[in-house]
């Protein structure tokens, strides 16, 4: 049932008991629990351990399930693999795979060796593995000495890699330290020759008229966190502030720049071009555009967005507060633009300096 690709000899079918023999018994559950086996065909199941990439992977025909044996960690181009994967597949079709996520692997470090030099090596291990690939002019250098094998890979970043490549997540497990996952195609991959592992980053926000544009941000999330807020919307909905409730996506580093504000400070950089003024409702997500009503959304798309929000006038506590907050700010603005901003805008100031209020 399953046909093995080797990249050093000719692909061979074999028995339905080789996948239980080729994955633990906690995958193979996770396969029967998620997949209808009755829509799919003969799995193609791949190893990638002989430095295949994602430009060599090959099938004589789209598959309905492909299961791939080897860590994503240790696949040079993890996007060029998973968008191969995609082609390979039709539309509904399956795939199964598996990751060490960061946390499992920080686990593995502290447990193999004795305190307080665990702790030690950790350190090490961070900088090396995950500091120094998000350096930019340095980042280079790493993948040309490592290939990019055994890299750190976060949890969220896993998941947003596999939605920005179209698929859809179904289930996860974890077995030892590696944690697989069950996703089905749901598109076309996105393409993104924008992401980025480094500092800074441009997110698609939507502007006047709705018009898609680039926002520059200091990251405070996994890479390609951006891919899945729907997912994480569907998991925990929105909390206090309007935003998603304990999102998992936020670094540690991340809270910290959240809560002083420290992540917009490269918006400036849109205000210098025109792109934000000094004050507006902020450039948001198309998914979070979607929670607002149609009416507020077509109300909204008439004015250009701001580098300070009004939510830093009023703090919101749900998304309905939100939506209230902005509305009558812009309302206000219709009518007399230079003095509501002046207004809203000492208000904002005051809040930050004077109140030190502080962004959770």
């Amino acid at each position: 049932m399953a046909l093995v690709y080797d990249p050093m000899s000719n692909p061979e079918v074999l028995p339905k008991q080789w996948l239980e023999e080729k994955f633990p018994t906690e995958v193979v559950q996770l396969i029967e629990k998620t997949i209808q086996w009755d829509s799919v065909g003969e799995p193609l199941v791949l190893d990638t351990r002989r430095a295949l990439n994602g430009a060599e992977l090959r099938a004589q025909e789209p598959a309905t399930f492909i299961a791939n044996l080897q860590r994503l960690n240790d696949i040079r181009y993890i996007n060029k693999f998973l968008e191969s994967v995609n082609a390979q597949l039709t539309q509904g079709g399956y795939f199964v795979g598996c990751v060490e996520v960061s946390h499992r692997r920080k686990a593995r470090f502290l447990a193999k060796y004795p305190k307080p030099i665990n702790k030690l090596f950790y350190a090490f291990d961070f900088l090396h593995k995950r500091l120094w690939p998000k350096l930019p002019y340095f980042k280079r250098a790493y993948f040309a000495l490592t290939q990019g094998k055994n890299r750190v890979v976060s949890e969220m970043e896993t998941y947003g890699r596999l939605y920005s490549c179209g698929f859809r997540l179904l289930d996860t497990v974890e077995v030892e330290d590696k944690m697989y996952f069950a996703v089905e195609k749901t598109g076309e991959p996105e393409f993104n020759t924008e992401a980025t592992y480094g500092p800074f980053i441009k997110l698609r926000r939507v502007g006047k008229q709705g018009k898609i544009m680039k926002v520059y941000k200091l990251r405070t999330m996994s890479p390609y966190s951006e891919y899945v807020q729907q997912l994480i919307y569907e998991w925990n909905g929105l909390g206090t502030g309007a935003k998603f409730k304990d999102d998992p996506r936020i670094t540690t580093l991340g809270y910290f720049f959240r809560k002083y504000w420290l992540d917009e400070l490269p918006m400036l950089f849109n205000f210098i071009r025109g792109d934000v003024k000094l004050f507006g409702v902020r450039p948001i997500s198309k998914h979070y555009f979607s929670l607002y009503p149609e009416e507020f959304q077509e109300f909204r798309k008439k004015f250009k967005p701001g580098l300070i929000p009004p939510v830093y006038v009023e703090i919101p506590k749900c998304l309905e507060d939100t939506i209230d907050i902005e509305r009558r700010y812009l309302q206000a603005y219709e009518r007399q633009p230079f003095l509501t901003d002046l207004r809203y805008t000492s208000k904002a100031f005051y809040n930050i300096f004077i109140k030190m209020v502080r962004s959770y």
